[in-house]
């Protein structure tokens, strides 16, 4: 269900804090959060730093339910997440139980943050995931196109280097999603509508570490 009030106090205070780094630091510029719907919604983005999650929850006033890989949820950094909403997944396996939890957040009024990509390491193509498309079938929720430009310069993967460039958060337009069971096609489709109107908002710029 909702989270208590108390949780969405240390969200506030996290993101506040968060915001006013990311804009001092990497100087965050956000077009087009007043797209953000009211009630459940997917976000979708491309992943290309660990930072992405922080410039997104800076982006939206909305809290943001994160899905996270389950490794994350250990010691101090898991208490954290669990008070911010994290919603925990098993990588490189269908984790039901995590998307059954999403589910839930999504029935709540939720607005539920997924990174279909998984990983942000650059080993050639990084496939998008199904269970956004998966989640917008079962309840319903419009899917909220999301680009992150230039976020791996600020901290980029594998071969970690720390950049200060200004980092862009660019909202698309919502996708409607009419609520019914969901084929292994139409999940596809559906997937990759998505991922065509995030790289639409990030052409021309594909991330550096792709290009190199």
């Amino acid at each position: 269900g909702p989270r208590p009030l108390r949780d969405r106090v240390t969200y506030r205070l996290a993101q506040v804090t968060v915001a006013r780094l990311a804009r001092l630091v990497w100087r965050l510029r956000v077009t087009g959060a007043e797209r953000m719907p009211v009630g459940a919604v997917i976000v979708v983005a491309n992943h290309e730093s660990v930072l992405d999650p922080f410039f997104l929850g800076a982006a939206f006033r909305r809290p943001l339910r994160f899905v996270t890989k389950g490794e994350l949820f250990v010691g101090p950094l898991g208490w954290l997440l669990e008070r911010l909403g994290g919603i925990r997944i098993v990588r490189g396996r269908g984790d039901l139980a995590a998307l059954a939890r999403a589910e839930q957040a999504l029935r709540c009024g939720h607005a539920v943050m997924m990174f279909p990509q998984g990983t942000t390491i650059p080993h050639g193509e990084r496939p998008w995931l199904r269970g956004a498309a998966r989640l917008a079938r079962a309840t319903g929720a419009p899917i909220l196109p999301v680009a992150i430009v230039d976020s791996e310069k600020a901290l980029r993967p594998a071969r970690v280097r720390v950049g200060f460039p200004s980092v862009k958060v660019l909202v698309g337009e919502p996708i409607a999603v009419e609520r019914g069971p969901s084929t292994i096609a139409e999940a596809k489709a559906l997937t990759a509508r998505a991922r065509n109107a995030v790289e639409g908002l990030r052409t021309p710029q594909p991330p550096a570490h792709a290009r190199n």
